[in-house]
């Protein structure tokens, strides 16, 4: 089962984190956590003067308690039974503050709004949310917001999961945990390989340059190595669909999110820092900022949720 006590949610007052802070509430009265509602103050800015500023005001929870509750399955009496908790650290940045607190207070999930940037900004600054995602120990679910109205909040219904798998250890991790968010929210799992359809260049000099010059049968032998992968992998029994498509990684999972209505995926993370996870970035943070639906990273080396 889905065994979440304590839950973080960011926020800053912005519609994105409002966004966030809905998500929560709902995952909060399904799973019977506490909510830690968390304001980072920066350190080189000028503190708040007025301390109650950066706490969600009471008058604000309840709109958006009555929010969730007009909008989703869920009883006012199981969203008035949340515990909610205002906490406000002071850090030399909101990433580090957000993952500080998660390591003392132990929390069990991080949330967070992210409005999906790209662009030269983005890879010079990096985001709050890809920090926390390559730094935290807990999984951590990442809510983007709606272009056209990042506030915006309808039901929560997730009815599909995908996870992207690699037949790794982490990429099994990650199915397990995503097995335990099926049986919350009785959904089922789409379970997908993406084959890399480009040879590496030590292959050109041969004329090999696609996968298919050296497989012809690549997608059911992976399809074969997928079902076994499945049958091997434990976890709660909940309805899993495989599937195996050659083409580039993320993009390839952006598209099918698209196309298959995807509500969330589940992915593993292998937390890089330095030169090279700038310059090319990682699948999880690249699918972060490309799928429009919420993203749950389980670090690979971080204890499981189960």
């Amino acid at each position: 089962m889905l065994d979440i006590d304590d839950l973080l949610v960011a926020h800053d007052h912005s519609p994105v984190s409002a966004r966030a802070i809905r998500h929560a509430l709902d995952l909060a009265a399904r799973t019977g956590a506490t909510l830690h509602v968390f304001h980072a103050e920066v350190l080189h800015e000028a503190p708040d003067p007025d301390a109650e500023r950066g706490r969600l005001p009471n008058e604000e929870l309840s709109r958006l308690r009555d929010e969730v509750q007009q909008e989703g399955p869920l009883s006012a009496d199981a969203l008035n039974a949340v515990t909610v908790k205002n906490v406000v650290r002071r850090d030399v940045s909101a990433g580090p503050a957000i993952v500080n607190y998660a390591a003392e207070a132990g929390m069990d999930l991080i949330l967070l709004g992210t409005h999906g940037r790209r662009g030269p900004s983005r890879i010079l600054m990096g985001s709050v949310a890809e920090e926390v995602v390559r730094r935290a120990e807990q999984p951590v679910l990442t809510i983007r917001g709606h272009a056209d109205d990042p506030s915006a909040f309808s039901t929560w219904a997730v009815d599909r999961i995908l996870v992207p798998v690699d037949f790794s250890d982490p990429s099994r991790k990650a199915l397990r945990t995503a097995k335990a968010w099926s049986a919350l929210y009785d959904a089922t799992i789409d379970v997908l390989h993406v084959v890399p359809e480009r040879v590496q260049p030590a292959f050109y000099t041969s004329g090999v340059q696609s996968i298919y010059d050296m497989e012809p049968e690549i997608e059911q032998k992976m399809m074969d190595h997928l079902d076994t992968f499945l049958a091997e992998t434990g976890g709660p029994e909940q309805e899993t669909r495989p599937h195996v498509i050659v083409g580039n990684a993320a993009p390839s999972i952006a598209e099918f999110v698209d196309a298959e209505s995807i509500d969330l995926v589940a992915m593993s993370t292998h937390g890089r820092t330095g030169l090279d996870r700038f310059l090319l970035g990682s699948v999880a943070e690249k699918v972060i900022r490309h799928v429009h639906c919420p993203v749950l990273t389980v670090l690979s080396r971080a204890r499981e949720e189960m």
